[in-house]
Formats: structure tokens, C-alpha cells, sequence
């Protein structure tokens, strides 16, 4: 195990695929020889060159399109969206081809792309730029979708995504990039995590705290103080993929705790927290002692001031004031 920033740790996911598939591509804006707007790529085009890294017009309608096509045909092209927020301008290419183009052709043609970028609020960019789309494109059967909240996690899942055959789109968190884990040394290993499968990061008994993402680690912060200062033991389930989702786990946790509380970036409105709450009336109805509770982003566009953006979003101190309702 080595301790590797979470952009470090997708850029070895990325060069390690580069080196095993000569199919990989890596294609967004200013990918290559800017290193990226966020340093994940840098590096990169220095040693695998302009066939391999491509940096493409400002046009996510345009480049999306392009290696859609390009996929259709055997490459297996991984495409950084500087923001998924600018996702709406490419929304036809990203949801009504790739998401149908193996079904339309009766399983003659694949679409095995990976799109990946920031997903995220708490960077005081505007309501523009602030988007949690994972709910919504999970909405979509034929789109695989997850939200990796740990270096590990996004290495795994990233080398996971590149190699299906089907459209993978990576959430990732501009405030997680500069976060630093373990993540196991290439020499023990292919390091791969599957899709559909979720990770218990800490174990409890006392009630659920159910996450993806950054949302993972501001779970983690209140279940830490929820023990110190009330004597709760809770346990953090990290969804890692929204979908497929792994349901077992969701039941089984809700089981083991009879109490839940779901921590979700997105917006509560159909939202990812609104599905799995569903599924654990549908599944766990008669193991909960208490109502299912969620920490949503609060139901309005980001706010730009920081201050007020971070009790927009799912903090610690929302967390455990909505445990406590349960207590």
C-alpha cells in the first residue's frame, strides 16, 4: 500500500490502461499538454503522445459525439468533462445514443466509453457549474454510473469502467482531488473494484449512514463524533456505484442497525436518497425502528457564497442533528 492523492490515483489508473490496451484514449479539454484542468492527466500526454492523449475543441456536444463514434468501432476512448455540469449541452449524445446504441443494434454494436469529471457543489462556482447529475443518469437503463469517494475506490473503479463494454460515467469531486489514501501498489496486483458492489467504511450497530462520494467522508466525521459525544455506533456504507446498485448491502445494513439515514449531495427531488429509500420500504419495511431520514442538498440552486453553500450541502452538523431525531 501506498498513500497516492485521489488525482493520482485515477492518473494511474488511466496510464496503467494506456499501457495494457493500445484501444485507450483519453480525450476531454486541455488534457494533454495543459496537464488538465485539474492535474488528473498530467503527465500523460508527455509519454503516451498526441494518439493517445487528445485535447479536443471547446465542444462537449462536438468531442462527446466524436468518441461515442469512435467506441462504436473498437476504441475505447475515457472523455474528462471539465465540469459534468456542462453535461445538458451534450445530453442527446450522452443519454439517447450511448445508452441505447448496443440495445437499437440488437447487441451488434457497443459504446465501451467512459465519461469522468467533477460532480460536485462546495466549490463556490455557481449554480452553473455545481450539478450532482448521478441520480439522473442512473435514470437511464444502459448507463452505468459511480461516485468514488476514496483513492483506492477511484483506481479500482476507473480501470473497472474502462474495461466494460458498456458507457461508464465517473463522478467524481473537485474537493476530493487533493485528498490523500491507501491504495495498493501495482506490483501486488491488478487493483480492480467491481461496479454494483458497495463498501462498508466503518462498522456500527446503532444506526445506518448511507453515502456516495464526498458524502462518504462527511458521514465518516459524524459518525466519529456521534460516537465521542452521544455513545451511537455508526455504520458508513459507501455505495461506490449508483448504478448498478448493490441492494443486498443497503438491506443488509438496515437489518443489522434498524436505522438509517441516507447523506446524498444531490437534490432530495428524485433523487438518489428518494430510490434507495424505496427499495428499504419495499425490502426492509419491517426491520426499521424508525422512518428512513435524509441529508439531501437543500432543494434550491448552489449558492455561491461558501459559507451558505456549506449548510447547503450534507455537513457533519446536519448529519448529526438528524441522527439525533432518531436517537
Amino acid at each position: 500500500m501506498r498513500e497516492l492523492l485521489y488525482r493520482h490515483a485515477i492518473r494511474e489508473a488511466l496510464d496503467e490502461e494506456l499501457a495494457r490496451d493500445e484501444n485507450v484514449v483519453v480525450m476531454g479539454e486541455e488534457v494533454a499538454e495543459y496537464n488538465g484542468a485539474y492535474k488528473v492527466t498530467e503527465g500523460l500526454w508527455d509519454k503516451w503522445g498526441d494518439k493517445r492523449i487528445v485535447d479536443t475543441p471547446i465542444s462537449e456536444a462536438g468531442f462527446i459525439g466524436m468518441g461515442i463514434g469512435a467506441s462504436m468501432l473498437g476504441v475505447r476512448p475515457v472523455m474528462e468533462l471539465m465540469f459534468w455540469s456542462f453535461h445538458s449541452v451534450a445530453f442527446d449524445q450522452l443519454v439517447n445514443n450511448a445508452a441505447n446504441v448496443r440495445y437499437m443494434s440488437g447487441g451488434l454494436c457497443h459504446c465501451p466509453i467512459v465519461m469522468r469529471g467533477p460532480a460536485n457543489g462546495g466549490t463556490a462556482v455557481g449554480a452553473t457549474h455545481s450539478h450532482c447529475p448521478e441520480g439522473l443518469f442512473a435514470a437511464f437503463p444502459g448507463l452505468k454510473v459511480c461516485s468514488p469517494a476514496t483513492p483506492a475506490d477511484v483506481k479500482g473503479l476507473m480501470k473497472t469502467a474502462i474495461r466494460d463494454n458498456d458507457p461508464v460515467y465517473v463522478m467524481e469531486n473537485t474537493l476530493l482531488y487533493g485528498t490523500k489514501g491507501p491504495v495498493p501498489d501495482p506490483e501486488d496486483g491488478d487493483h480492480l473494484v467491481p461496479l454494483g458492489k458497495a463498501d462498508i467504511k466503518r462498522e456500527g450497530s446503532d444506526i445506518s449512514l448511507i453515502a456516495h462520494g464526498r458524502s462518504v467522508l462527511r458521514a465518516l466525521e459524524a459518525a466519529e463524533t456521534l460516537q465521542s459525544e452521544h455513545g451511537i455506533n455508526a455504520e458508513v456504507l459507501d455505495l461506490r456505484s449508483i448504478r448498478p446498485l448493490d441492494q443486498q448491502a443497503i438491506i443488509d445494513t438496515v437489518m443489522k442497525t434498524n436505522r438509517v439515514v441516507l447523506v446524498d449531495e444531490s437534490k432530495p427531488f428524485c433523487g438518489v436518497s428518494a430510490q434507495i429509500t424505496t427499495l428499504i420500504q419495499e425490502h426492509a419495511f419491517d426491520h426499521l425502528d424508525a422512518p428512513v431520514k435524509r441529508v439531501c442538498a437543500l432543494d434550491a440552486p448552489a449558492i455561491y457564497s461558501p459559507h451558505i453553500e456549506d449548510e447547503q450541502l450534507p455537513n457533519p452538523k446536519r448529519i448529526i442533528e438528524k441522527v439525533l431525531t432518531l436517537a
